[in-house]
């Protein structure tokens, strides 16, 4: 009886702890469920595009989709390789910011927050860029004007897809920058010092590297093969 009343007390104790059976932080733990959920939504929508593309009989070379830069032209996949190494980049400073957040530094994690919402922020000035020329060229949901790699029209799917997939991933961005900008105020406001741990830096930064992580798959499916 007296095992069963101490069991009874102790368990109560154990998941006031905000822990979960995985011996995981609660909050870490319904991050990495919301992430593994997202991740199957992008994975639709990349299997959708891969299983249209090669059932297609042709379509549009990214060489030459893909070759113009502010200022210039025929410099293919120039502009998105510059895309994509911002956000890499950012997603150094924002293990930067986290571990400067185990470390209790404050004015790390100030910095290295900064840093990652300007790279957050110039990834979106590209994306928006890119979508902008692209527009200009004719291209938009519903409309194809590049020609498929064997001369054949090009299918409407491929702009399709393309600025759905883009579109959703930069929401995303959008959504990390979003949370940055919060986690840097209570991060200056000091909310973080009062409760002794950096531990909400760390869920957006799962957040962050799963953006970043998604965008290399983006990049291989529509620039690349």
């Amino acid at each position: 009886m007296a095992t069963t009343t101490a069991t009874a007390t102790a368990a109560p104790k154990y998941w006031s702890g905000g822990r979960s059976p995985f011996n995981v932080e609660y909050g870490k733990l319904m991050m990495w469920y919301f992430l593994m959920s997202d991740a199957f939504t992008f994975g639709a929508f990349l299997i959708a595009y891969g299983t249209t593309r090669f059932a297609a009989n042709g379509w549009p070379n990214p060489n030459e989709v893909f070759k113009s830069y502010p200022g210039g032209t025929n410099a293919p996949l120039v502009f998105v390789s510059i895309m994509t190494f911002i956000l890499i980049v950012s997603s150094v400073t924002m293990v930067l910011a986290v571990q400067a957040g185990h470390e209790m530094k404050k004015k790390g994690v100030v910095i290295n927050l900064i840093l990652t919402i300007i790279g957050g922020l110039a990834f979106l000035g590209c994306q928006a860029w890119e979508w902008t020329h692209l527009h200009a060229e004719g291209a938009w949901w519903g409309h194809n004007p590049f020609l498929n790699s064997n001369g054949s029209i090009g299918h409407q799917d491929f702009t399709n897809f393309f600025f759905t997939i883009t579109g959703f991933h930069g929401f995303h961005v959008f959504s990390g920058v979003v949370i940055n900008i919060i986690m840097l105020i209570m991060t200056l406001m000091g909310v973080f010092e009062k409760r002794g741990h950096y531990l909400m830096i760390e869920k957006a930064g799962l957040y962050w590297h799963f953006v970043d992580l998604v965008w290399v798959f983006v990049f291989t499916c529509f620039y690349l093969i």
